[in-house]
């Protein structure tokens, strides 16, 4: 079965360690705030200004002023620090932000991501994708495996116009756990109940199968 967005989240949270600062991107991203491991102290950055953000709040808790880069109501946890946009990218940019986790409409198998624009469709646009794509070494790509109409995201070269170039070494979607390595994607789990076979006919992009492959904890 296909994860669901907050399993997806919850996965991607487990990548998560101690004393990490990591920037979440809109979508399903965001949701990962939810599930940081107990114990664990994990910063959360916004490109808005935001170093510290918690859970989403509860309906008591929402402050219409305090909110995410994807303008939605946020939390912050005890140690939190606002500041202007332009502090939030010297983070990015100077490289200080341990983890990234971005969507994405495409990767491929050369570690190249489109994630900002579909001719003829109106979308949110760059955000600051293209600069934590720059600035961080460490990115996770969260999305649905393929598409609505049950096309392949995981490709041997995008189509769409590239956000960043031989950026992306793990994709996570709602079938898998890939690495990117050698120009191939490397399937390292799968979403519970999910065969390699249904893996394999939904990957465009070069497919590589190391033996037997567990399926996610949660």
């Amino acid at each position: 079965m296909a994860l669901t967005r907050d399993q997806l989240a919850q996965r991607v949270a487990q990548e998560f360690q101690d004393g990490y600062y990591v920037n979440l991107g809109i979508g399903i991203p965001t949701l990962a705030a939810n599930y940081i491991p107990e114990g664990m102290q994990v910063m959360l950055q916004s490109e808005n200004g935001l170093l510290g953000m918690g859970p989403f709040p509860l309906e008591h808790e929402v402050d219409a002023d305090l909110v995410n880069a994807g303008k939605q109501t946020v939390t912050m946890v005890k140690g939190a620090s606002l500041f202007n946009s332009a502090d939030s990218f010297a983070m990015i940019r100077g490289g200080h932000v341990d983890l990234t986790v971005l969507g994405a409409f495409e990767v491929d198998c050369q570690g190249n991501i489109a994630s900002y624009m579909i001719p003829g469709k109106l979308i949110k646009g760059m955000g600051g994708a293209m600069d934590l794509v720059a600035g961080a070494e460490n990115i996770i790509v969260t999305m649905t495996h393929a598409s609505k109409s049950g096309e392949s995201k995981l490709l041997p070269q995008c189509t769409l116009p590239l956000t960043g170039k031989g950026c992306i070494k793990r994709v996570l979607t709602d079938l898998a756990l890939l690495d990117i390595a050698d120009g191939r994607f490397v399937l390292r789990e799968r979403a519970p109940g999910v065969s390699v076979e249904e893996i394999a006919s939904l990957t465009a992009g070069e497919l590589f199968i190391p033996g037997d492959v567990p399926e996610m904890v949660f």
